[in-house]
């Protein structure tokens, strides 16, 4: 099932609504502002939170952690060293670990595990400038399947992504 997701609103303080593809509001992104670290609120449609995307302080690599209820359902880290592709590894409590590989800037990359795709994010599905698709493998039985699971790990690599891409910008 694809959601559709705005591009670029991953900045603290900035709320919006995940969509699905006939544009019913599905998930409410609640960025939350004047925290010390970044953190994010996946909540249902009645406001319900489902998720709490937050940013790890003061660890050797950047990482955000996924919680669901106070538990640590997914930890989203990025590599050491990246030698020969963009790549961020996902540990999921109640699974096999992910993995992110692609182009993350351009927003197209696969979010997959040892049993294959978990989704798809690209922004070549979509004219519209400031929307990309999550085609989350909703057939899967196992927390793969999981829509709130595999947007909240979409925001956490986009969030990683894009501080990344400023430091970048600020060195030069």
């Amino acid at each position: 099932m694809k959601f559709l997701v705005r591009e670029r609103v991953f900045d603290i303080g900035d709320d919006f609504w995940v969509t699905d593809e006939e544009g019913a509001k599905v998930f409410l992104v609640d960025g939350k502002a004047m925290r010390l670290r970044t953190t994010f609120e996946l909540k249902a449609p009645d406001g319900t939170e489902l998720m709490t995307i937050r940013k790890k302080l003061f660890k050797v690599r950047d990482q955000m952690r996924i919680e669901r209820d106070g538990d640590t359902v997914a930890t989203v880290r990025k590599r050491l060293v990246n030698p020969l592709r963009d790549k961020l590894l996902v540990d999921v409590a109640d699974g096999p670990d992910w993995e992110v590989t692609g182009d993350f800037l351009g927003k197209e990359f696969v979010i997959g595990d040892e049993h294959g795709t978990v989704a798809v994010v690209s922004r070549k599905w979509f004219r519209i400038r400031d929307t990309y698709a999550v085609d989350v493998n909703t057939h899967r039985g196992d927390i793969g399947g999981d829509p709130a699971l595999v947007i909240s790990v979409a925001v956490a690599v986009d969030a990683l992504t894009a501080d990344a891409d400023e430091d970048e910008d600020g060195e030069d």
